[in-house]
Formats: C-alpha cells, structure tokens, sequence
C-alpha cells in the first residue's frame, strides 16, 4: 500500500521553550496540540487519531494524555522506538488515515528533560534499565561510548577525522545562530569542537548533542482535507522504517537502518537523491548525521568526512542539514524526531526568515533511535510542497 502524495502535513508547531521547570510533559504536549491545530485551521474535536511518545510515558501513558487533553479519539498510538518516533508516527497516521479508520491525527511530544536533570547519553546503553539489554551490550558502555566506537571504527576504516566530524557541529551551529528559539547560539570553529573536552574518544563535548526541554506536534490529514485548510499542504511522497540490531553473528555497525528505510522511502516516492533540496537528520552526536548521510545514500561508505567538508552541509550549500541547529545546538529534549519534521515542514512553506533554504521543494527527513552499534530504530520521509 503506497500513500505517497495522499497525504499531508497540515499543521506544526514547537514549543519555544528550552528550560520550563515550571510545566509538566503533559502541560507543554497540550500547548503544542493547541498550536499546531491553530496552524492548521482546526480545533481538538476534529482530532479522531491521537499519536504520541515520551521518555516516561509507559502503557497508560497516551490513554492519560487522552484524559488530559479530553478526548476520545478513533485511533491511539503510542509506538516507543526512540528519537525516530515520531517520524514513523507520520508514517502510521498516514496508514491510518488512508485506511479509514481516522481523519485528523495528532502527533505530539513533550520533554522536561533538562529541568529534572536527566543526563541523557550517559546511561549504560539500553543494560543498565533494561535486563535484556545485559546480554546484547558491552557490560558498562555507556550511550556515548557506543557511538565513539561507532566514529573509531569509521575513522579505522576509512580515514575519517576528528576536524571533519567537528565540522559538522560548526555548521549547526552556524544554522543556531540564525534561530533566535535555539538554546546555544554563539559561533563556534572547528579549533573550538577540537579544543572542548573528550567526553568518549574520539568524541568532544562539541560532537554532543545538548539537553533541554522542550516539545512539539504535528497535524496530519489527507491531501484532499488539508486543500481547504489554513496552511500550504505538505505532502509525504514517501516513507519507510527499519530496524538494526546486533545479530548472530557479527553485524557490521556502519551499516543504519537508515540504508533500509530510506530505500523503502525513495522507491515509494519516485524521487531521487538529487531531487532533495535539504535534509533534517537526528544529530545526536556528529558521527550520527555523517554515517547517515553515507547510509541514506547522499554519499558512499567511506565518503562522508569529506562530504560535509566544505560548507556543502550549511545553508547555501549543496544538501543544507538541519536548517534549525539541531540537536547540536537548538534543542535536545530527550527524543528529537517531531522537530525534524515540524522544521522541514516550516522550511517546504518558506517560514523561516533569516534561515529559509533557497526555493525548496523537497525535503528529506530522518530520524533514529536507539544506540548505534547495538540496536537502534529508523524511520524515513520524503516530504513535498508540490503536488506530483
């Protein structure tokens, strides 16, 4: 079953907050509902699908964010697979959507993770919360670890550098200083991500994301609908999931479920890496967008260091990544997936003055979840402002 091109984003919004001590997740998730429905044209009795994730949401966790907001939607769910949640949320409410069973869907997140301290990427990897995880990761790995020997094993392989890496966090943060909602703004070069604290070799402090509140929601309906809605429609032409882990065996972890997913997204779609006119892509840490970039297929294995030399990843250049900052430097509640989405959406309707990318059309969106190098998730959308 393909839904590409019958269906739309109709409504964004996210929340400008990067430190609310004074809110709860279900508190900024209801704000964001109701700005992504004014954006939309719509009001929350329109809303029959209800789709969501939280860092602390467990099984009831989207039946009381049903309570809270009052209502009792058609279609609930509440998939958990990381960062990338929400990015295959679009894909299951299209799914939805194109099957009948409802008509407006609501995606939503919400994360106070920096007001309760949470210390994101330093856990042990998926073993020290989960007993099974004990028995597919490294005792003692942390978060970070995983991913420095995810960039170690790239570098022994290819030859990738540390200053190329850095080069990725330069360009977000040359993207942040242009958001006045991002959370680090100040320039940064190559010398300073080379300069700041190794936090897991080869990783610096400057190759991690950073750690804030903060929340979002998505409004999505068929193309038919969102014609007489209140914004231009944002289509999704394509879209695919996927999943790596470890295997029996020995896996091999430059390979992402992003290799997956976007061919599944592409060959649904019809296009072409050359039809992308600009990625938004999770960037947990700088090795998280260059292997994915590589896995995605903008450049080959092994070509990814210098893919992003250059400029080529910054506004203006040949495939901009992350026009917002990112989790680099505009915001990282926890699980980022729904601020991909949201910014490509805004940057397909030319709202994003002082950091609009040059006439856009398509957008290439990618989200991961997980821990590369032991298991994560990927869920991959081609979205569109032109009908086909």
């Amino acid at each position: 079953m393909s839904v590409s091109g019958q269906i739309a984003i109709a409504g964004v919004y996210e929340h400008p907050t990067r430190w609310a001590p004074n809110k709860t997740e279900n508190q900024i998730m209801a704000e964001c509902a109701r700005g992504a429905l004014e954006d939309a044209g719509l009001s929350l009795s329109d809303v029959d699908g209800l789709f969501a994730a939280g860092m602390g949401m467990g099984m009831t966790g989207i039946v009381t964010l049903a309570e809270y907001l009052n209502i009792k939607p058609d279609y609930l769910d509440g998939t958990n697979i990381g960062g990338s949640s929400f990015v295959s949320h679009v894909s299951h409410a299209a799914a939805a959507i194109h099957a009948g069973i409802c008509e407006v869907a609501l995606v939503l997140y919400g994360s106070t993770a920096a007001s309760n301290a949470m210390a994101i990427g330093t856990g042990m990897g998926g073993a020290g919360r989960d007993p099974a995880g004990a028995f597919v990761g490294p005792y003692g790995m942390t978060t970070v670890g995983s991913y420095a020997m995810v960039a170690q094993r790239h570098m022994d392989t290819y030859g990738t550098k540390s200053e190329q890496l850095a080069q990725i966090a330069t360009a977000m943060r040359h993207h942040a200083s242009l958001n006045p909602q991002a959370k680090m703004r100040d320039p940064i070069e190559v010398e300073d991500v080379m300069a700041s604290r190794v936090i897991s070799s080869p990783l610096h402090l400057l190759d991690c994301c950073i750690i804030s509140d903060g929340g979002g929601a998505i409004v999505v309906t068929s193309a038919e609908r969102a014609k007489d809605l209140a914004k231009r429609p944002i289509l999704v032409q394509g879209c695919g999931e996927a999943v790596c882990h470890q295997e029996i065996g020995t896996p091999d972890i430059l390979t992402m479920a992003a290799k997956q997913s976007g061919e599944k997204a592409f060959a649904m779609s019809g296009l072409s890496r050359n039809d992308v006119d600009f990625c938004t892509i999770y960037d947990s840490f700088t090795i998280t967008v260059l292997l994915t970039l590589e896995n995605l297929g903008f450049c080959k294995p092994g070509e990814g260091g210098s893919f992003v030399e250059d400029g080529r990843i910054r506004l203006g250049g040949v495939l901009p990544v992350n026009p917002d900052g990112g989790g680099l430097s505009s915001n990282h509640p926890g699980m980022r997936g729904i601020f991909l989405v949201i910014e490509a959406v805004r940057q397909l309707r030319g709202e994003c003055e002082g950091r609009q990318v040059d006439d856009p059309k398509i957008a290439c969106v990618h989200g991961t979840g997980g821990i590369l190098g032991v298991w994560h998730s990927g869920a991959t959308l081609l979205l569109s402002n032109q009908a086909a």
